[in-house]
């Protein structure tokens, strides 16, 4: 019997569905020992959905690890005079004003300085930063949700980051051996939003959320084939002799958040004058008819779709690992957050 000795529960509340994935780390080796998932009813139910994933889960363990997104948080890479870290968080408030729309004091900031990447000439002279700036009431809201349910929110991200951690985590546990120096973008089409974080390496160099994501293809098939939304969902989920038609209906928007990302893949390379290398997909439009095809036409690159719960162990005593499998691409931020548990 394995010794426990850490566990961390990765918790993605989404805007349609709350997700937990826990982890637990047995020796050298992690392991998911938990997993649950519940449709958001209302927000005024947010609180017993999440009660509830973690009761039909199965979890125990009171320690999580939550994220924020939407418009309430600010994500920003900045130019800065070269300084060291202690000098940087000092700055942080003069320089945040520049670039943050809400008062200083609304807001909770944080920031890290990046590696150089582009002009190593320039690097004596500045140093590029990334700047977070989060709602406080937002944060507020989250830990008190986390209180009532008797949790202890040992870290709260941000779910573009976590995916950029769940894509590390998976990177580190797969045999093959991946070049640092390649740029990788992950898009995660969530229900409401899709999120794009680009990476060399294990650092993000570009992040954005786009509000074009499931429920637009969701609203596509539904008036394309004169059914109602409940209908159009279980269709984008499982077309089964319908998937032409579903594939018809959802093109137009396909092309326009193709466009987007492309958009976003465009300034990335601009500004550091170095293409996006691959492209990997999650989330839960990861598997739309056309979406694959559609994107490698218009971003002219292989895409791959992937699972982030791929090269982790999984406790079958504890969890229906087909049901896990099934809602793998939808988990990336799930699993991201409770990679934390490797934060020493």
């Amino acid at each position: 019997m394995f010794r426990k000795r850490r566990t961390l529960v990765g918790l993605d509340i989404g805007s349609s569905t709350v997700k937990a994935v826990e982890l637990t780390e047995f020796g050298n080796q992690l392991c998911i020992t938990g997993f649950g998932s519940c449709e958001v009813k209302s927000k005024e139910s947010l609180a017993d959905t999440v009660a509830e994933t973690f009761r039909q889960a199965g979890i125990k363990s009171r320690r999580v690890a939550t994220a924020v997104s939407g418009r309430s948080v600010i994500v920003r890479y900045i130019n800065m005079v070269n300084m060291s870290e202690a000098d940087l968080k000092g700055a942080l408030r003069f320089e945040a004003d520049k670039y943050i729309p809400f008062e200083l004091d609304e807001v909770v900031l944080d920031c890290v300085k990046l590696e150089e990447f582009g002009d190593a000439a320039n690097a004596n002279k500045e140093m590029k930063v990334l700047l977070v700036a989060v709602k406080r009431n937002l944060i507020d809201e989250r830990v008190e949700l986390m209180q009532i349910l008797g949790l202890t929110p040992t870290v709260i991200d941000v779910d573009s980051f976590a995916l950029g951690n769940a894509f590390e985590l998976n990177s580190l546990n797969s045999p093959k051996v991946d070049d640092e120096e390649k740029v990788i973008a992950l898009i995660d089409i969530g229900a409401v939003k899709t999120n794009i974080n680009i990476l060399k390496g294990n650092t993000s160099y570009f992040s954005r959320e786009v509000y074009l994501a499931g429920n637009d293809f969701t609203d596509s098939i539904a008036r394309r084939l004169g059914i109602e939304n409940t209908e159009a969902v279980k269709l984008k989920i499982q077309p089964e002799g319908r998937a032409e038609e579903v594939e018809e209906s959802i093109l137009p928007s396909l092309d326009d958040l193709g466009n987007e990302i492309h958009l976003s893949f465009d300034f990335f390379e601009n500004q550091f004058d170095r293409e996006v290398d691959e492209v990997y997909i999650s989330g839960g439009s990861a598997n739309l008819p056309g979406l694959k095809t559609t994107f490698e036409r218009i971003f002219d690159r292989r895409i791959e779709l992937w699972d982030p719960t791929e090269h982790l162990e999984i406790r079958g005593d504890r969890i229906n690992i087909q049901e896990l499998k099934k809602q793998g691409a939808q988990l990336a931020v799930a699993v991201g957050l409770a990679s934390r548990i490797l934060d020493k």
